[in-house]
């Protein structure tokens, strides 16, 4: 059997394409939330939210909350994501402090507590899969994936929407604010829109891969792209298709998803790194 029939053998499953729909989605969201981030210096942000995610999944839990979990886990991420992006010059604690500190001990504490409360009879097991994404993309339910669809699509309509706003407030703050922009309510809306694609992304990538899916696309786009605008496209294309690349070999190879997905976006960045290194370099010799 050639790869495109063992391919085509797959997509007749409904989980297949249920994994392929939500990775598809998440990356298209992730990349262009990764450009904000990027170039607001909050690239890390994503690692500090997930482990946020990562011990509210631990709290419900214990509260035996595993139908409804989100009801607990959105709204302390949500929580997380405006602590971290709020600018306070007159706080002592920088944001990328702020941001080791949240990933840290939320990361520690939810261990402790799994670990404390015996919530599994295999809390390694439980952890690693949260951690890395191990085959959860593959276990997910129709309402799952009816709630990322929606949530993603909510996601990109208000980036279009608002893209001159987040335009203003990703550049300059200051300027944005003089120019009559409610910039607290713009980051309060960005901080709450990365938070949503922090916890949907966990079942793709898990918690401690999630920071590729933001930061790679971006980086990437930004080798080959200048303007906001053109960045964020490519960054988008980028990133749908080296997830959509990661998610296929990862079902044909039997390998992990997340880590195959964020292997996909790595070799994407080297070829046009190196590309762009090449490029330059008969620049200059011409």
């Amino acid at each position: 059997m050639n790869i495109w029939s063992q391919l085509m053998m797959y997509l007749q499953y409904p989980f297949v394409r249920y994994a392929l729909i939500v990775g598809t989605l998440i990356s298209l969201c992730a990349s262009l939330l990764g450009v904000i981030l990027v170039l607001k210096r909050f690239s890390y942000i994503g690692d500090g939210l997930s482990h946020t995610a990562f011990g509210a999944m631990s709290v419900a839990s214990i509260l035996h909350l595993t139908d409804g979990r989100m009801i607990l886990v959105l709204p302390a991420t949500i929580a997380a994501a405006v602590l971290l992006l709020k600018q306070d010059r007159r706080s002592s604690v920088s944001g990328d402090a702020k941001i080791a500190m949240v990933s840290v001990s939320s990361l520690a504490v939810g261990y402790l507590l799994m670990n404390r409360f015996n919530v599994s009879s295999n809390v390694s097991a439980d952890v690693c899969s949260t951690l890395f994404g191990a085959t959860s993309i593959l276990t997910l339910t129709r309402s799952e994936v009816w709630l990322c669809v929606i949530l993603s699509a909510v996601a990109v309509i208000l980036y279009i929407l608002l893209y001159n706003r987040i335009f203003a407030v990703t550049f300059d703050e200051s300027f944005a604010a003089s120019s009559g922009l409610n910039v607290n309510a713009l980051n309060l809306l960005i901080a709450v829109i990365i938070a949503v694609i922090v916890v949907l992304a966990m079942n793709l990538v898990g918690s401690l891969l999630i920071s590729a899916l933001i930061i790679f696309p971006a980086i990437s786009a930004m080798q080959i792209c200048s303007s906001f605008r053109s960045v964020s496209i490519t960054a988008a294309i980028l990133s749908v298709c080296s997830s959509l690349a990661g998610m296929i070999a990862s079902i044909l190879a039997d390998t992990p998803v997340g880590s195959t997905i964020v292997a996909a976006q790595l070799a994407v960045f080297i070829v046009i790194y190196c590309f762009r290194k090449t490029l330059r370099r008969n620049k200059a010799d011409a």
